[in-house]
């Protein structure tokens, strides 16, 4: 117990509240409090970090959308103002929008075999919500040629076999 005391002696305690009042706070440490910041000042804040240091715009952005979870893209970017040109070519901005193609592309393609099958069990969904961008566009045209279930299944089965090989 006595080493624990004795390390936590020695800690440096910072308290995000009280760096947030420095002026001119250095845009990392400014990063550091996006977690916790109130609703008010994350616009401010956001637009001081991104103006002093635009390269931080791909670690702005997923702290800002995980406290904005319903906001889409272009919400975000009008509420924190978010200089669209920066954000687009950013590695997260990518991952999120390909993240959207496929989210699209799955419920489209479970409207459509739902529709064309019937209701699907919980496995074939999750092996549809499972696929690639590229496989689900090739199962959203294969489904055309559809005549039922069974060609559903015929399909997966030769993904299946595809995949292993």
């Amino acid at each position: 117990m006595r080493h624990l005391q004795a390390a936590l002696d020695e800690v440096i305690w910072i308290s995000l509240e009280e760096l947030g009042l420095q002026d001119q706070l250095d845009p990392l440490l400014n990063l550091l409090r996006l977690p916790v910041l109130h609703e008010p000042a994350l616009q401010p804040s956001s637009q001081q970090i991104l103006e002093r240091r635009p390269d931080l715009a791909e670690s702005v952005f997923p702290i800002l959308m995980q406290r904005h979870p319903n906001f889409t893209l272009e919400q975000m970017m009008v509420v924190v103002k978010i200089p669209t040109q920066e954000l687009r070519h950013s590695r997260a901005t990518q991952e999120l929008i390909q993240e959207g193609q496929v989210c699209g592309e799955v419920k489209a393609t479970l409207r459509q075999l739902s529709s064309l099958c019937g209701p699907l069990d919980d496995v074939t969904i999750a092996r549809i919500q499972a696929l690639p961008l590229e496989r689900l566009e090739a199962l959203g045209l294969a489904l055309l040629d559809f005549s039922g279930a069974a060609d559903l299944a015929a399909w997966l089965a030769a993904e299946s076999a595809h995949a292993c090989c």
